[in-house]
């Protein structure tokens, strides 16, 4: 993705089943469990690089000892620093008192993250400010074990206004207005309720408060916690939580829009937001790997016992399709496989907009994200070549070596044409100057590209195409080609994100510019005004009734209109290269990645009714020049 966007967070959680001196007898270390959560948070790495947390839960210790250990960062080596400062804390146990460094009950007693559970969080800052205050995991503190709570997530909910009124209307006076804090209390009312109703409940049976604390750690109910708590959120959501006495959950949205898998044997339970990353850190094959059902969660119990619950009515699946076009790492089977096909799929709209022409076509692709694609765009090629060669050696009356070996040597013209430079950083304030600098983040390979050649490059996505337009299109132009054409593996993005992703405000979408300057050119802007009035209307009415009116917007022109019109809106002045810009098709998208058909930024066909809400609320917003989020 050449226009660079924030998005996904991620998680990690380990439940350790066997006792804390088991891990240290089997495996040497008592960072077994801290070790995983490092690996598995580094692997994760790509989903979130504004800052990261750890948190764990000691189970059994004496009333008096610190049970729960936090840290948080935004440094910009944050995991580094977390487990730098964890793995100091065992290396000066390890100085002071060699002979308990093996001992389990003496460093629960005296060591910070020497727990049976543990949760690690990667955030990407879509929303609030970058303060350590911002980072997950949230603590909610209570001299109850039981209702101390820790969560962290990969959420995004579109109602939070409506829940926070809600809270309000309970009563709780929450210290500010985000769907963190209100996710949190909300779990943690419903909580308070839970425990409050088993403590009298036990106290009319005749138990001492002592013998209450334990057996409200047992019978605790998570699931129904949960479904009281979660009834009206709206948005796509993985959420995390810890209690303080050991019980542990992952929940999912009832779409499946935000992606959570988990992995059990006898020693451990695992939970992350990609599979291969548990693939890795635990050595094991990707049929051992479940992925959580949507509207469940995944419980486990203080005793080990863990079963996945259903929480919420699970609805038609919608699955975030950018998961596999760019979000998570092509190291997972299926992903790697779904963008090869999305590379494929372009294959035919590529050799028409070369006229067929592959001896004078280079083709490459930018950013190293795009790669995968790429090389489903070449088997796409190679299969086209294979059928030419073939016609070809059947239409021979008398095979001559040299025409044979002519027509065998056909090959795509495949190269490396643009590398960016990791290096180099923008210090200039002045926008000109600043455009100037931009223009040289990435360097090119010089002599490959003949003049006259075509130069086809493909992108996994183009959202702004601001950098298309002051930097990669003008880079490429200095090697002369007659025509360059820019290849999204994507379809054209339309509407606002409103799970999670940083794609709030509608202006900013090429497409949405190029159906505008489209709409102005045909002398029909008073369809601006009339959708305007209809999201206007819509305002005041329940989710469920509100449909997406900016799909009117788009409707009078054809997707290949649009990709005309924003082929012309990213040219820059001065280049001398025709320019053209090709888009993945709604078909080709929903072809290769069958299993994630959540496509609301696409299509507009928004998986939850606050999305329609919000979509509608950033046409307004666009319409009355504010340029402000709209969730």
């Amino acid at each position: 993705m050449s226009d660079q966007i924030k998005h996904e967070c991620g998680i990690a959680l380990i439940r350790l089943l066997k006792p804390y001196q088991y891990y240290i007898d089997k495996y040497g270390t008592p960072m077994y469990g801290l070790n995983k959560l490092y690996l598995l948070m580094e692997k994760q790495h790509n989903r979130g690089q504004d800052g990261a947390g750890v948190a764990t839960i000691k189970f059994d210790v004496p009333p008096g000892t610190r049970y729960i250990s936090r840290y948080r960062s935004t440094d910009p080596a944050a995991i580094k620093e977390i487990f730098g400062k964890i793995n100091a804390k065992f290396e000066h146990a390890h100085r002071e008192h060699p002979d308990k460094i093996n001992d389990a009950t003496w460093l629960k007693r005296n060591v910070a993250f020497s727990g049976e559970l543990l949760l690690g969080h990667l955030r990407y800052g879509t929303y609030g400010g970058n303060s350590v205050e911002n980072c997950h995991p949230f603590l909610r503190q209570n001299n109850w074990i039981t209702r101390n709570l820790v969560v962290a997530g990969n959420f995004n909910l579109t109602n939070v206004d409506e829940l926070f009124h809600h809270l309000v209307e309970l009563g709780q006076h929450p210290k500010e207005k985000a769907d963190t804090v209100t996710v949190m209390e909300k779990i943690g009312h419903f909580l308070d309720r839970e425990v409050e109703g088993l403590f009298q409940q036990f106290k009319r049976q005749g138990h001492s408060n002592e013998e209450i604390t334990g057996l409200i750690a047992e019978h605790i109910d998570i699931q129904k916690i949960l479904k009281d708590a979660g009834k009206k959120w709206d948005g796509g959501y993985t959420m995390a939580g810890m209690l303080g006495h050991g019980d542990a959950f992952v929940l999912r949205d009832p779409n499946g829009i935000r992606p959570a898998f988990w992995y059990a044997d006898e020693e451990v339970v695992v939970v992350t937001s990609e599979r291969p990353q548990i693939q890795t850190a635990f050595n094991v094959p990707i049929e051992s790997i479940n992925e959580l059902k949507p509207g469940h969660a995944l419980v486990i119990k203080k005793n080990g016992t863990y079963a996945e619950k259903q929480v919420r009515t699970p609805r038609e699946k919608k699955s975030c399709s950018f998961e596999r076009i760019y979000f998570s790492r092509g190291s997972d089977r299926d992903v790697y496989t779904e963008r090869k096909n999305l590379g494929h799929q372009l294959t035919d709209k590529v050799l028409k907009t070369v006229g067929y022409d592959l001896k004078k076509t280079v083709f490459s692709f930018i950013p190293n994200t795009a790669e995968i694609a790429f090389y489903g765009l070449v088997d796409g090629l190679h299969h086209y070549l294979n059928t030419v060669k073939r016609h070809k050696i059947l239409s021979l009356k008398n095979v001559a070596e040299p025409e044979l070996s002519e027509i065998l040597s056909m090959q795509p013209r495949i190269e490396k044409i643009a590398l960016k430079d990791a290096k180099l950083r923008t210090f200039i304030t002045s926008d000109r100057q600043r455009d100037d600098m931009v223009a040289h983040v990435y360097d090119t390979t010089y002599g490959i590209v003949k003049p006259g050649d075509n130069l086809v490059v493909l992108d996994d996505s183009i959202v702004r195409g601001t950098t298309l337009k002051h930097s990669i299109i003008k880079i490429l132009d200095r090697l002369k080609p007659k025509k360059i054409v820019i290849v999204s593996s994507a379809p054209q993005i339309r509407y606002p994100d409103c799970y999670g992703i940083d794609m709030a405000k509608l202006g900013d979408f090429i497409a949405f510019q190029a159906a505008v300057e489209l709409l102005r050119q045909s002398f029909r802007e008073n369809l601006l005004d009339e959708v305007y009035e209809k999201a206007k209307a819509q305002e005041d009415l329940p989710d469920d009734q509100i449909i997406n009116v900016v799909k009117e917007i788009y409707r009078p022109f054809t997707a290949d209109e649009i990709s005309a019109k924003i082929s012309e809106l990213l040219t820059p002045a001065g280049v001398n290269a025709e320019i053209e810009i090709i888009f993945q098709s709604i078909e080709g998208l929903h072809n290769a990645c069958p299993g994630h058909t959540g496509d609301w930024y696409f299509t507009g066909d928004y998986p939850t009714p606050g999305g329609n809400r919000v979509v509608n609320r950033a046409f307004m917003n666009y319409m009355e020049g504010k340029n402000v989020r709209a969730y």
